[in-house]
């Protein structure tokens, strides 16, 4: 029992160091609304839970881990993006400053603004011309492009205009990586996709979109 304790007070004082540094790292790793993570067991009966930051979005290939939903407001299958632990539509207030942090161990990605829509549905292009660069100084709006982001590495945007912005990683569009972001005073996240059963993901139940009107 000792030797738990111990891993357990190392295992804490680890992730404490990572987040005080902004390098909280990939591989699921996730930031969220007041969503938790759960870390890989110390050992076969201890499960150690973290709260993560707020306000802070988690990207990777659906396949990689976050799977993808199915939001039958916006009518479509979204995936690669979270606010909590899972793939879900996003939403937050305007003006908020966000963290998107690149939860894959090995692979980079980008958040892009592939269009601005009014209404569902969310039609996603099927070949967007997405840069690769960044673009927009760090204000999402249209036209706002990432660049590359480093497995476990992160960018900060700020959310300067009201909107429904369909988004995309320039380099895993075709893969599933888009997702409908709404940026209004009442926009809450939608529902996860299903906990996928084993380290491979799989595709989630229905969900309702991230628009609270």
């Amino acid at each position: 029992m000792g030797r738990k304790f111990i891993a357990l007070a190392v295992a804490l004082v680890g992730i404490a160091v990572s987040a005080c540094g902004g390098r909280m790292g990939g591989g699921n790793l996730m930031g969220s609304n007041g969503g938790t993570y759960v870390l890989p067991p110390l050992d076969s009966d201890l499960m150690v839970v973290a709260t993560l930051p707020k306000d802070t979005i988690g990207e990777e290939k659906p396949d990689e881990g976050l799977g993808m939903v199915k939001s039958p407001k916006w009518l479509a299958e979204v995936g690669g993006y979270t606010q909590q632990r899972y793939s879900q539509t996003l939403g937050f207030r305007p003006g908020t400053k966000i963290t998107v942090r690149n939860l894959s161990k090995t692979t980079e990605h980008t958040l892009d603004v592939v269009k601005v829509i009014s209404n569902p549905p969310a039609t996603f292009p099927k070949n967007p011309d997405l840069p690769v660069a960044a673009h927009g100084h760090g204000m999402f709006e249209e036209g706002y492009a990432s660049g590359p982001i480093k497995p476990g590495h992160s960018v900060t945007i700020k959310l300067v205009k009201e909107g429904v912005y369909l988004i995309g990683c320039a380099f895993h569009y075709h893969e599933g990586m888009h997702d409908v972001f709404v940026v209004r005073k009442n926009a809450v996240p939608g529902k996860e996709a299903t906990p996928p059963p084993t380290s491979r993901p799989t595709v989630g139940p229905t969900s309702r979109s991230s628009y609270d009107p």
